[in-house]
């Protein structure tokens, strides 16, 4: 065991863990956000992804020990009340069926529209891949993407 600093969703957190132990277990039983979401443990859903500095990776399979002093953020991190573009977008269109990989898809959606704010279906693809979802919403993620992608526009340009 260990005393780690971490920076999660602009917060400082001392907690005592194993470094090796992976950083989804010390979002969710150590700090208590229960957002991020465990799926498989071997980083191939998608379901546990966070942001560190800003790129997402998969939660379940990160040491601790690996995020340093960089920043995470974590789904409740995007928003207190569901006002994130991406977040609004997903209500929108209704992308949720039973909604446990949505806070992966949502981070790696909102990820790619940091990157690139006006993705192609190409664009989407690429970065949504390997976000599983087993209840088939995937034409619903695109339209919500597409959505947040012209509510970010808008709010830019005003």
């Amino acid at each position: 065991m260990a005393a780690l600093t971490l920076k999660i969703n602009n917060k400082n957190y001392t907690v005592e863990a194993d470094p090796k132990m992976p950083l989804l277990w010390v979002i969710r039983d150590i700090v208590g956000l229960t957002g991020t979401k465990y799926g498989c443990g071997i980083a191939q859903c998608g379901a546990c992804t966070v942001h560190l500095d800003g790129v997402p990776m998969r939660s379940c399979s990160l040491p601790v020990s690996a995020v340093g002093n960089k920043s995470v953020t974590t789904i409740e991190g995007l928003s207190e009340d569901n006002s994130h573009p991406v977040q609004q977008a997903w209500i929108t269109e209704q992308v949720p069926q039973c909604g446990y990989c949505q806070s992966g898809q949502i981070m790696a959606a909102t990820a790619l529209l940091k990157k690139t704010p006006l993705p192609t279906d190409k664009d989407i693809d690429t970065a949504m891949q390997g976000h599983i979802c087993r209840c088939g919403t995937y034409p619903r993620i695109r339209k919500a993407i597409k959505t947040a992608s012209t509510l970010m526009t808008q709010k830019a340009s005003n």
